[in-house]
């Protein structure tokens, strides 16, 4: 019986997944600096408590549901870890420079704030992308965030990252209302990406 529970719960997140669609752009704004690395933020309303919120942001099994990167520690704490970055198989050395919880995460290019909002989390995201990427790096935070807020409403349909994000319906939309909005071309994209429209 447990055998076919399981089965059933894979089928329905398989079909919930092959459904996804994300939603149009929003929240997002870019701080343009001079060079190569601009900031996005990247702001999502989330209707769960900020604790929980923290715990998927920082505790390694949750952040492999949503995140594109794993990590081989609990970014709770203070000190060193290595992230692993979709498309990217070499492990990067990062440091945790602050984890005040539940409201403050930094590491290594990465902010996240945690705003207690009644009924939820407003999540601020701030990172430092390569401009010529931005409307990418806004779109797959984006589909991040889509599936975080499903896992922690307990529906999740498994991480969407890199090239597999790209194949999803409406990725080019998001990415071309992301260039639109930040002011800057639409990157094409790798061969390797084109699929379901």
């Amino acid at each position: 019986m447990t055998d076919y529970r399981e089965n059933q719960k894979q089928e329905k997140k398989m079909l919930e997944r092959e459904q996804f669609a994300p939603g149009p752009a929003s929240g997002a704004q870019v701080q343009k600096q001079d060079g190569d690395k601009w900031t996005l933020i990247l702001v999502r309303e989330l209707r769960h408590s900020p604790e929980k919120v923290w715990l998927a942001l920082t505790d390694p099994a949750q952040l492999r549901e949503w995140a594109p990167f794993v990590t081989d520690g609990n970014l709770s704490t203070l000190g060193t870890v290595n992230l692993t970055w979709v498309g990217n198989p070499k492990p990067i050395e990062t440091k945790v420079t602050r984890a005040d919880a539940p409201k403050l995460l930094e590491c290594g290019d990465i902010r996240w704030e945690l705003q207690d909002v009644g009924s939820g989390t407003r999540l601020t995201l701030w990172h430092s992308i390569d401009r010529r990427f931005i409307s990418w790096g806004a779109a797959g935070w984006h589909i991040a965030f889509d599936v975080l807020d499903r896992l922690l409403s307990g529906t999740p349909i498994g991480r969407i990252d890199g090239v597999e994000a790209m194949k999803f319906a409406g990725w080019q939309r998001l990415v071309g209302e992301y260039a639109k909005q930040f002011g800057v071309e639409t990157p094409n994209p790798p061969p390797n990406a084109k699929g379901r429209s």
